[in-house]
């Protein structure tokens, strides 16, 4: 049994926003899966699917980024899951628009939604997917980038970046996070000489 969230801020005023790029990849997969997040359950919108022949349930959680935790760590006793049990899909500044990075676990690197599931589950041991959406222009604070659409350039990049992250998802849930990380994180290019 695995728990895939995807994080964002529910409402239709956030729906396209950066910080809801979690919210906008947990659909994508749900649609390749036939299905659709719309069941109620634990202050969060749940679907229950398979990938691979292991149950899994999807989530949005319906608690607004700063308390996502709450949702996460009700399904994580309902279903007594371990951290490694749950992969969480989420925003990241510090990754380029159409990017994203697989990390098995980790601090919260300043985005709310991770530094309140690390609160609400006890710790930081859980795999996340990083969707990069860029740094802010500048003269834009951080609440202004990730709460603005994605710019026009910027939204077929983030299309592809969720896009690649289907595979991840399906790799990771079906043979583990260090395959997923070999395949899908980029490569760090062998400077000259090497």
């Amino acid at each position: 049994m695995k728990l895939i969230a995807g994080l964002g801020n529910p409402g239709k005023e956030y729906e396209k926003t950066r910080h809801n790029s979690g919210f906008l990849a947990v659909d994508k997969l749900a649609e390749k899966l036939g299905t659709s997040i719309t069941s109620e359950k634990w202050n969060a919108l749940v679907a229950s699917v398979r990938i691979n022949g292991e149950q899994v349930t999807l989530m949005k959680p319906l608690t607004y980024m700063n308390e996502s935790g709450s949702a996460v760590s009700q399904a994580v006793k309902f279903y007594k899951l371990q951290p490694e049990d749950i992969l969480i899909l989420h925003d990241d500044m510090d990754i380029p628009a159409g990017m994203i990075r697989i990390r098995k676990k980790g601090g919260s690197g300043g985005h709310n939604g991770i530094k309140s599931i690390i609160a609400h589950v006890g710790g930081e041991n859980f795999p996340r997917i990083r969707i990069g959406i860029g740094r802010p222009l500048s003269g834009w604070s951080v609440i202004d980038h990730v709460l603005a659409p994605f710019s026009s350039e910027d939204i077929p990049h983030i299309r592809t970046a969720i896009e690649m992250l289907l595979p991840a998802v399906s790799t990771m849930v079906t043979n583990g996070v260090d395959l997923a990380m070999t395949r899908y994180n980029p490569q760090k290019k062998k400077s000259e000489g090497q």
